[in-house]
């Protein structure tokens, strides 16, 4: 199934039903008066978190959503009946966002977070509603409004504990493939990963986190260049980030500043994640030359692994656990500070 990770659509609700003009008739009633019920409301659209969903796929085959409309009133004060609602199943971490202002409306991140996108128009009154005391047989009544009409876009941001950040062809993918089920596409030509891919990575005594990896960056993709900024936006909500750099480069440390420079032109929040340098494709290297040692002050550890000779792997596991762990107890530090602040 192909990842699709933005969808603009068209949301349509429902607009209200009419409401009535009517004058009760009956054998002992002649002079029955007003009994035009109230249009029905019209039906609203939500987006809805579904964890079963991965992909906004769906949104590229159907992009008009129309919500059904009120019924009309009707004599005997019978109000018409209102349209049902739509909800538009969409996965966790999804954006939700006013297309012609580019508002957030809200962010999907939870199982039951629901974001009303498209309000249903409102009844309209039937002329039961204009009865008084000197206007006692009213012939006013009012139509249905109309219900809201809106194009918003749907962008999805992967939710995964670690996120892998390199150039193309630093072996993301590879290690991916090798410490998680998830198989991603691998080749030795650049963006063989056209999308990104996530994984949970299993460690003993049942721990696991979630791994995501981001297609290769380049210099200036923050701007959109080679696959860009749209592939940036999926390591956004990810608690730790993996700079991997592979052995066999000849400029190691300008991959690192590259790397860095790249997300720091994002967004500063994403090159503020803890973060730990990974040295893949040891199998490269021989027996007795040195790691690099680079200039990177604000990184937690730097570990080399091979993912093809499977070594180095648990060393590394183990301490993506380690920082994830911390990551997760500092946002809930972060979180519980605010609720005492009323934040």
């Amino acid at each position: 199934m192909s990842f699709i990770d933005r969808a603009e659509i068209r949301v349509t609700a429902g607009t209200g039903g009419s409401g009535a003009e009517s004058f009760r008739r009956e054998m002992f009633a002649p002079r029955g008066g007003p009994d035009g019920g109230d249009g029905g409301n019209g039906g609203s659209i939500f987006v809805r978190a579904d964890p079963q969903f991965s992909t906004l796929l769906d949104y590229q085959y159907r992009t008009h959503f129309k919500a059904p409309r009120g019924q009309h009133g009707s004599g005997s004060n019978r109000t018409g009946r209102s349209g049902d609602d739509i909800y538009l199943p969409v996965p966790l971490g999804t954006e939700v966002r006013d297309h012609a202002t580019g508002e957030l409306l809200q962010e999907v991140l939870k199982p039951t977070d629901v974001v009303l996108v498209a309000k249903g128009g409102r009844g309209g009154r039937g002329n039961a509603r204009f009865a008084t005391s000197t206007h006692q047989a009213p012939r006013e009544w009012e139509p249905g409004r109309e219900g809201e009409d809106r194009i918003i876009d749907l962008v999805l941001k992967l939710i995964a504990d670690v996120g892998l950040l390199g150039q193309p062809n630093a072996g993301k993918s590879t290690l991916l493939s090798v410490v998680s089920a998830a198989r991603p596409k691998i080749a030795d030509y650049p963006f063989t990963t056209l999308q990104p891919q996530l994984g949970v990575v299993g460690l003993h005594d049942s721990r696991s986190f979630v791994m995501a990896d981001i297609p290769g960056i380049i210099e200036g993709a923050h701007k959109g260049k080679g696959l860009g900024d749209k592939f940036l936006q999926h390591i956004e909500r990810t608690r730790v980030i993996g700079y991997l750099i592979p052995l066999d480069a000849e400029d190691p440390q300008a991959i690192y500043d590259l790397l860095r420079q790249e997300a720091q032109a994002y967004d500063p929040a994403l090159a503020a994640k803890p973060h730990i340098i990974v040295f893949t494709k040891l199998d490269l290297l021989s027996a007795d030359s040195p790691i690099p040692a680079l200039r990177a002050p604000e990184a937690r550890d730097a570990l080399a692994i091979s993912s093809v000779a499977k070594r180095g792997l648990e060393e590394l596991k183990e301490r993506l656990w380690k920082l994830v762990e911390e990551a997760k107890t500092a946002d809930n530090e972060s979180e519980q500070e605010s609720g005492r602040h009323g934040f």
